[in-house]
């Protein structure tokens, strides 16, 4: 018959085990692609594998606050990080900046429209009987920056009526490159990530709020392999990835 385990050795086995359990990790739905990638690598040192779910942030926000398992959230604005901070659901000490995004119009790749973004710019014109795609800006990051940024530029009045309201910014996406809506506003990687879409013009950085992703270990989750996870999305091999995909890394 085997010996029974000492009991300090079943401990160390079952944090061992407890250690190597997938963490989940939920990520706005406009790191989908890169963020894969980037988990992957971090996972195959040895390091700790992840499940990611992508939607709006402010989905995933809600999913914590309603007791949902996670881990880690990446949030695609400051805003839904800070809603989490306040109730207390941020692992103290694990939150930081990670990366920066820029705001763009776009259009199917096939269209001939051409548009420069300043005051007053003819935006309502440009959609003739078609329709702005939008992450929704009631809720989306990507909406309310993309509100923002028309109300500042002056056209948001002469739009408002005629948005394509979508759950999450891949979402909208899609619209512009199926042809559904004849131009969107997402973030520059994503319609880096669709070679069915083009990019008009770039929002002036001005009309908006800075585009920041903060990422953070959710409090009551696998807080230590978390760290290292948190760690890995800004190791060289990472940045580089996020560097590729069009991001800019957060100072």
């Amino acid at each position: 018959m085997r010996p029974a385990r000492p009991l300090a050795a079943l401990l160390l086995a079952l944090a061992a085990h407890a250690a190597r359990a997938d963490l989940t990790v939920l990520a706005a739905a406009s790191l989908r692609g890169p963020l894969d990638a980037v988990a992957a690598d971090c996972a195959r040192p040895g390091g700790p594998a992840a499940r990611v779910s992508f939607a709006a942030s402010s989905a995933l926000a809600r999913q914590v606050e309603a007791g949902a398992p996670a881990d880690v959230f990446v949030s695609a604005d400051l805003a839904w990080m800070d809603w989490l901070d306040a109730r207390g659901l941020i692992a103290p000490g694990t939150r930081a900046n990670l990366l920066a995004n820029e705001l763009v119009l776009i259009a199917p790749e096939a269209s001939a429209v051409q548009l420069r973004i300043a005051p007053g710019f003819a935006l309502a014109r440009a959609l003739g009987d078609g329709r702005l795609a939008l992450a929704r800006p009631d809720a989306v990051p990507a909406g309310r920056y993309a509100k923002a940024a028309l109300e500042n530029l002056g056209v948001w009045g002469s739009v408002a009526g005629r948005v394509a309201g979508a759950d999450n910014v891949r979402a909208a996406l899609a619209l512009v490159s199926r042809g559904e809506a004849p131009l969107g506003i997402v973030y520059r990687t994503d319609a880096m990530a669709d070679p069915r879409v083009r990019v008009v013009d770039a929002f002036p950085a001005a009309t908006h709020p800075p585009i920041v992703y903060p990422a953070a270990a959710v409090k009551g989750g696998q807080v230590g392999a978390a760290r290292a996870f948190l760690a890995c999305l800004r190791s060289p091999a990472a940045l580089a990835a996020w560097r590729k995909a069009g991001f800019r890394v957060a100072n």
